[in-house]
C-alpha cells in the first residue's frame, strides 16, 4: 500500500467514504479529531470534537455522527459544533466507544471498551433513528470492527481479544442479532483484529493490528488475499473515491516506542491501494 496522506495520527481509526462531498473521514481517537481528506487536492481538514471519538458516520441530512467518550453526538461538517444525541456510560471514566457503523435501516451500532486493558467491560450498542438506545451485546473488553453482508443477512464483528472475526444471523427489519459464531479465528502470529469492512461481492477486509496486513476473507471464511501496510498497526479498511475501488488503511503509532517509530516512520498514515475489487457506499443514519 502507498502513502496516500502523511498524517502522523496517533490512533488512526474508522475511514468512511463520504459520498455527497468525495471526501474521505475517519477519527484520531484519543486527540478527539474528525479529519476529511480530499484525495483530488490532498488537502486534511480537521475538526476537534473536544473529547476521544471512536467513530464518524454519515447522516441522511448531511451532517455527521459521533461515537465519542461519552456517547452518541451530532456534529456540524462546517462548524464541528456538536449536538449530544444520546450519553453512554458518561458516568464510567473506565470506558470509552469505539467502532461502529450504519446499517441498511439507518440504525447506528457502535460498541465501549474497558480503558488502559480493562476486560468485559464493555458493550456493543444500536442507535435508532428516533434517538433510543439498545444495549445489544454484553459484556464485551474492546468492541471493535463491524459490517454487514451485501444482503444484509449476517452481520460481522469483532472483540479484539478474542482473536476472532465473528459472525452473526441479523434481523435487518428488526435490527436484532443470533446465533453467534466463529467466521475466522486469527492464530497469534497474525496479530489482532480490528476493524473490518464488506465489498461488493461479499469478501470481508480485516485490519491487524500488531499485524501490519489486511487480510480479505471469502463469504464462506476462506482467507484469499493479504496486503501488507507499511505501519504494524493497521487499524481499518474502507473503499472509497469515486468508484468506491480505492482501498484505503488507518493506521496508528500510540503503541510504538521510540526505536519502533524510526523504523515505521509511515506509523500513523493513512494508506492507499486499488485491490481489483469495488466496495459499497456507506450507509447513513436516518435519524
Amino acid at each position: 500500500m502507498r502513502l496516500a496522506l502523511d498524517v502522523r495520527a496517533e490512533l488512526g481509526e474508522g475511514p468512511i467514504w463520504d459520498d455527497r462531498r468525495r471526501r474521505l473521514l475517519f477519527v484520531d481517537i484519543m486527540r478527539g479529531h474528525v479529519h476529511e481528506f480530499d484525495p483530488e487536492t490532498g488537502t486534511d481538514r480537521v475538526l476537534d470534537a473536544g473529547r476521544p471519538v471512536g467513530a464518524v458516520v454519515l447522516a441522511e441530512r448531511g451532517d455527521w455522527i459521533l461515537a465519542a467518550q461519552d456517547g452518541f453526538h451530532r456534529m456540524d461538517p462546517e462548524t464541528g459544533r456538536l449536538e449530544t444525541i444520546a450519553e453512554i456510560e458518561a458516568d464510567d471514566p473506565e470506558t470509552r466507544m469505539n467502532d461502529g457503523a450504519v446499517d441498511a435501516r439507518g440504525r447506528f451500532w457502535a460498541g465501549t471498551m474497558g480503558m488502559a486493558g480493562r476486560a468485559a467491560r464493555g458493550t456493543l450498542y444500536r442507535l435508532d433513528p428516533g434517538g433510543f438506545v439498545h444495549a445489544m451485546l454484553s459484556p464485551v473488553s474492546i468492541s471493535n470492527g463491524i459490517d454487514w453482508s451485501p444482503d444484509s443477512s449476517l452481520m460481522y464483528y469483532v472483540d479484539t481479544p478474542t482473536r476472532r472475526l465473528d459472525v452473526f444471523d441479523f434481523d435487518v427489519e428488526a435490527g436484532t442479532i443470533s446465533g453467534r459464531r466463529a467466521f475466522v479465528v486469527l492464530p497469534g502470529s497474525a496479530g489482532w483484529p480490528d476493524g473490518l469492512t464488506v465489498d461488493a461481492d461479499g469478501g470481508v477486509w480485516l485490519a491487524l493490528w500488531q499485524g501490519g496486513a489486511v487480510h480479505r476473507y471469502t463469504p464462506d471464511g476462506e482467507i484469499d488475499r493479504v496486503i501488507p501496510v507499511p505501519a504494524s498497526l493497521a487499524t481499518k479498511p474502507a473503499f472509497g473515491g469515486a468508484g468506491l475501488d480505492d482501498l484505503y488503511v488507518t493506521s496508528a503509532w500510540i503503541e510504538l516506542d521510540a526505536a519502533g517509530r524510526r523504523a515505521e516512520p509511515a506509523a500513523g498514515g493513512l494508506f492507499r491501494e486499488q485491490p481489483g475489487v469495488r466496495g459499497r457506499a456507506a450507509n447513513r443514519f436516518r435519524g
